[in-house]
């Protein structure tokens, strides 16, 4: 069953039992029989930017799996003790090596089936300079016609940038909140 990852209480290690919390909770959740403890599992949260230099896009070839060779923005997970921001920033550092200054928050994807939400921010790069981490196989920038859209690693991915670039052709750019429904695994 979805959401049934926890199999041991974190705090003492007893087995736990998926069921209703005493606290009038409404929904199942991991409660350890031996010390009480509700364990909650929340989605995750992927943080990262969408680098443009003028008219051209960064794009990272992914070198990990899930979708290795595929193309994406510099994303990932959020690290504990970061802000949001600091998070989008880092990936792309790590990612890309790219010099950046850091936008707004552009698009909010929720992926229920999976279990995340990504965020993306603009970041204007500063120069074209480009210095790609390990997870990366080759940073490159696109104009638009030149996205290689059929070889996108995620769909939030392409949902935002084809978000990006409308907002760009209509000369402002808009907060965009999506939900993103994937086909059954």
């Amino acid at each position: 069953m979805k959401g049934r990852s926890i199999r041991h209480c974190r705090l003492c290690g007893a087995l736990v039992t998926y069921r209703l919390p005493d606290d009038g909770d409404t929904r199942e959740r991991a409660v350890c029989p031996a010390c009480g403890t509700v364990h909650y599992e929340n989605p995750l949260i992927v943080l990262g930017t969408v680098p443009y230099l003028a008219e051209r896009v960064l794009l990272c070839k992914r070198a990990i799996e899930p979708r290795f060779g595929k193309w994406t923005l510099p994303a990932g997970f959020m690290e504990l003790g970061e802000s949001m921001a600091e998070g989008a920033a880092r990936e792309t550092a790590e990612e890309a090596g790219a010099n950046i200054r850091m936008g707004e928050l552009f698009s909010c994807m929720s992926l229920p089936r999976v279990g995340q939400v990504h965020f993306f921010y603009l970041a204007e790069m500063l120069d074209d300079t480009l210095d790609p981490g390990p997870e990366t196989l080759e940073a490159r920038l696109f104009m638009e016609d030149e996205v290689p859209w059929e070889e996108l690693a995620f769909a939030t991915v392409s949902e935002t940038l084809h978000r990006f670039f409308a907002d760009r052709r209509k000369g402002s750019f808009a907060m965009h909140d999506v939900d993103i429904v994937l086909p059954p695994k």
